[in-house]
């Protein structure tokens, strides 16, 4: 077995990611990933604590962009200013390259109920984490948490609209665009 070479995490989600998509989440085992890669289920297991968690593996890498985001905008930049630059610096995190792996990702978790509550889950967390950044830049808490929700939503919606067939454009372009339709909620129509 090739168990030395590196990148083991980065090999093992990719071929869990090819397995559940081909295969199906419940049908395929950590041992079967780990083999596809020339790992043991030791290995796996060194590194995920069960299947699931290997689909959500480098989530830390989002929320510090998304806080690196909050953290450059300007000291008096308004709330939703400094979540407009929360998502422009998280939708690097999401260049067009990685499009079809978020895809076949996303189309994974939508087939299974357990993988969708460990991604609300990691939502409604990545909304905490931000609230609680803005509640650092001085942000009274009923605004941080209406800013921070509002980020969320544009993120999802936005990530929805990233990934779906035929879509082209970059999620920060998407981000832009959502972000102005929601802001614009508030500005009557003629």
């Amino acid at each position: 077995m090739v168990r030395w070479e590196p990148g083991a995490p980065e090999r093992l989600q990719k071929a869990a990611l090819a397995l559940f998509a081909a295969r199906g989440y419940e049908q395929t085992t950590a041992t079967e990933i780990a083999q596809s890669v020339g790992l043991t289920e030791r290995t796996f297991f060194r590194h995920f604590p069960d299947k699931r968690e290997v689909l959500f593996h480098g989530q830390h890498r989002l929320v510090e962009a998304f806080l690196a985001g909050v953290h450059d905008a300007p000291p008096d930049a308004p709330p939703m200013r400094v979540v407009a630059e929360a998502l422009r610096r998280a939708a690097t995190f999401f260049p067009d390259e990685h499009r079809p792996h978020s895809r076949t990702r996303q189309s994974v978790i939508d087939q299974h109920p357990a993988l969708q509550e460990r991604e609300s889950h990691k939502l409604a967390t990545l909304t905490e984490t931000i609230a609680g950044a803005l509640l650092e830049r001085g942000v009274d808490e009923r605004t941080a948490a209406l800013a921070a929700r509002s980020a969320m939503t544009v993120f999802e919606i936005s990530f929805a609209q990233w990934i779906r067939d035929g879509e082209r454009r970059s999620l920060a372009d998407i981000e832009d665009q959502v972000l102005g339709e929601l802001l614009a909620l508030n500005t009557p129509t003629v």
